[in-house]
């Protein structure tokens, strides 16, 4: 290969591993070609790709894409399964099992999230729900606590509006008893409907002018 073509795979190889989220890597050394495709298959239909990579090359990649700890893995015939927003524990079940089934398949480890994983991990990880199974489970644990209030929106309409009305009754009571109190506390009005100011201007003209009257008189 040309030094123009190793660097040009490089290039694509380090923005394939930082494209991919989770990267498991295997030993496939023993399986026939037939069963290398099988896996394949398996693979792309957990939206993920399996590869035979070149480890010198995809080490210069890991370097490059800051994956140094790729690199201890890189060891023997490698084929890395990329990823990206596949079904990350669909695809470690489909290597772990072809490693019971066959034998010969050995799983290396891998990279989960930038971090590091031991092939223990990774079996661990295939023993896991799938992936849409445990988003959910994961978002029960989110949403948990807000599960009463929805249970208030999931009540019957007719409890629902009862309580609207028995809240407008009470609000209703308490302007009633508001406007009460009000009517209390302010000055009570003349019989004639003469203002209690005016009345009270009235009674003091009044007392003024007997006053004169009787000056007069006298």
């Amino acid at each position: 290969m040309l030094r123009k073509d190793k660097e040009h795979a490089v290039a694509e190889m380090a923005e394939r591993l930082r494209a991919s989220d989770t990267l498991i890597l295997a030993d496939y050394r023993g399986l026939s070609v037939s069963e290398l495709d099988d896996v394949r298959t398996k693979i792309l239909e957990h939206g993920a790709r399996f590869t035979v990579v070149k480890n010198t090359l995809t080490k210069r990649a890991a370097e490059e894409a800051g994956l140094d700890t790729l690199t201890a893995l890189l060891d023997g015939p490698t084929a890395i399964a990329f990823v990206g927003d596949g079904d990350m524990v669909g695809v470690a079940k489909t290597l772990n099992e072809t490693a019971r089934r066959t034998k010969i398949l050995s799983i290396k480890g891998g990279i989960l999230e930038g971090v590091p994983m031991e092939a223990a991990q990774v079996v661990e990880l295939a023993s896991l729900p799938p992936t849409d199974v445990l988003r959910g489970q994961v978002l029960g644990v989110i949403v948990g606590p807000l599960t009463s209030i929805v249970g208030l929106f999931a009540a019957p309409v007719q409890d629902f509006v009862g309580l609207l009305d028995a809240r407008v009754e009470q609000l209703g009571g308490q302007d009633a008893a508001a406007e009460s109190v009000e009517e209390e506390e302010a000055p009570a009005t003349p019989s004639d409907g003469t203002p209690p100011e005016a009345s009270a201007e009235t009674s003091e003209d009044t007392a003024d002018e007997a006053a004169e009257e009787t000056k007069e008189e006298e």
